[in-house]
């Protein structure tokens, strides 16, 4: 068992680093997964924003009612393909994020699992050297107990004498 005032083995310092090196590794992809998620939100933001001007302007220019929405009409096709552009970015960015994420895996579970294995080897070496100091302390505790009522003149190996 591990105890606090014992030092951490070297087995078990190996695993939290192969353990926070792997995550941090996600942690930075995930990250930057967000960040190239939110700018492409700004940009099509940036880009909506400035077409809807635009499209109000040609549409308070119009001459009468049919003009203005034949102009709004033409709008709605374009509008949809960006749409579907905008939705296939969002795609190709989750793809490349599944893909590293998945080499960093590739990457940090083999030595991520060498390590738990070699942590796992030295709690079972040290459980064991811990259960046979225990199972000793015992023995030598019983043979304590029993040596005063086997051999009550001092251990001279006669009981002869005991009244």
């Amino acid at each position: 068992m591990l105890f606090i005032s014992q030092p951490l083995p070297p087995s078990a310092k190996a695993h939290m680093e192969s353990q926070f090196t792997f995550l941090s590794e996600l942690s930075k992809q995930l990250f930057n997964t967000a960040q190239k998620i939110n700018e492409l939100n700004i940009q099509v933001a940036q880009t909506v924003m400035q077409e809807t001007l635009a499209s109000t302007r040609e549409v308070m220019a119009a001459q009468n009612p049919y003009e203005a929405l034949s102009i709004a009409a033409s709008q709605v096709p374009p509008a949809a393909e960006k749409l579907r552009a905008y939705q296939q970015h969002l795609n190709d960015i989750a793809a490349r994020t599944q893909v590293d994420l998945a080499k960093t895996a590739e990457t940090h579970v083999p030595a991520t699992a060498r390590t738990a294995s070699a942590l796992a080897d030295e709690v079972a070496r040290r459980a064991n050297e811990e259960t046979q100091k225990a199972t000793q302390r015992q023995k030598a505790t019983l043979d304590k107990i029993a040596t005063p009522l086997t051999k009550p003149d001092g251990g001279k190996g006669s009981t002869a004498n005991v009244h």
